[in-house]
């Protein structure tokens, strides 16, 4: 179940790219629910993923 919270997390996060606020409070969301080793996986996916959506730069 915990990859699905993973996944679902990501899916979230893809929906809010529009707004840096609301990037910003899911990954909050995200580091109160997800596993440590999930947590680092998905900062690793964050650092990739707004390299091609620079407006988010500066959310982690």
């Amino acid at each position: 179940m915990a990859r699905q919270v993973f996944q679902y997390t990501k899916n979230v996060l893809k929906k809010v790219t529009f707004s840096f606020t609301l990037f910003k409070k899911e990954l909050d969301k995200a580091s109160k629910v997800l596993l440590p080793h999930e947590y680092e996986e998905l900062e690793i996916w964050v650092e990739n993923y707004i390299n091609k959506h620079p407006h988010l730069i500066g959310v982690v």
